[in-house]
């Protein structure tokens, strides 16, 4: 085994749940001490990789956002995501049908990229990549990445529950105890 890919091993912190079929890891970065969570599932694999804020506010920057929109996206909870269909038959998911409970135990939807693209418009904005794609119908071996926001604060403790549909059956997995980003490092 490579010696970089064995420090780099060593340097992340697991935990594995069970969670409704699933089995979600947390690995934490030694270095950055951000967390990432993986969770894998009948078909489908997703992760969810903490951004810090001024990480948020770089990436928006370059492309030239309004401060104030950047300062905006900021303040949300953001992870950058990557879906995997890990089975054998096409595999779909809806964000729209993805949602987050916050610590006073309410429902709330995750923000979907329409429900932001329709906002940027507003703001004179015409950018539209980087957010994870609405909804996506997944061949095998297909995967997808993008930004997934939560309106918290950073360093807040929720759950996150996704679905996805497998052979025309809808799973959910909840992620517990997830948390945002700290404001800084």
């Amino acid at each position: 085994m490579p010696i970089r890919l064995l420090l780099s091993l060593l340097a992340c912190y697991v935990v594995s749940v069970t969670s409704h079929a699933a089995t979600t890891t947390v690995r934490k970065n030694e270095e950055s001490g951000l967390l990432v969570w993986n969770s894998k599932s009948e078909g489908f694999s997703v992760e969810f990789i903490q951004l810090l804020p001024d990480y948020v506010r770089a990436v928006f920057g370059r492309y030239d956002f309004p401060k104030a929109e950047i300062e905006r996206i900021a303040t949300h909870c953001v992870f950058g995501s990557v879906i995997k269909n890990t089975s054998q038959q096409p595999v779909s998911y809806r964000v729209a049908d993805w949602y987050y409970i916050d610590q006073a135990g309410e429902k709330h939807p995750v923000k979907t990229k329409t429900q932001w693209l329709k906002e940027w418009r507003k703001a004179g904005i015409s950018f539209s990549w980087i957010l994870l794609p609405d909804s996506h119908d997944f061949e095998v071996g297909d995967w997808q990445q993008g930004f997934t926001t939560v309106e918290l604060p950073p360093n807040t403790v929720f759950e996150f529950t996704y679905t996805w549909t497998l052979s025309g059956v809808e799973h959910a997995t909840t992620i517990e105890e997830m948390r945002c980003a700290p404001a800084t490092l």
